[in-house]
């Protein structure tokens, strides 16, 4: 079994990331997403990200 990790700032560029990845014809065992903010002086910073398991 293998891992691959995504991290986008975006949630829309995590999606096209992983379908990307899952285009090459891997096996999938399992995928976990999360999702974390934070504040930069008085921005809102998101940081979507994703952990596909694969053989």
């Amino acid at each position: 079994m293998k891992v691959k990790v995504f991290d986008e700032g975006h949630e829309k560029d995590l999606e096209t990331s992983v379908n990307d990845f899952l285009s090459s014809g891997v096996k999938v065992v399992d995928i976990k997403f999360s999702v974390s903010t934070s504040v930069f002086s008085e921005e809102q910073v998101y940081c979507f990200s994703a952990l596909v398991m694969y053989e």
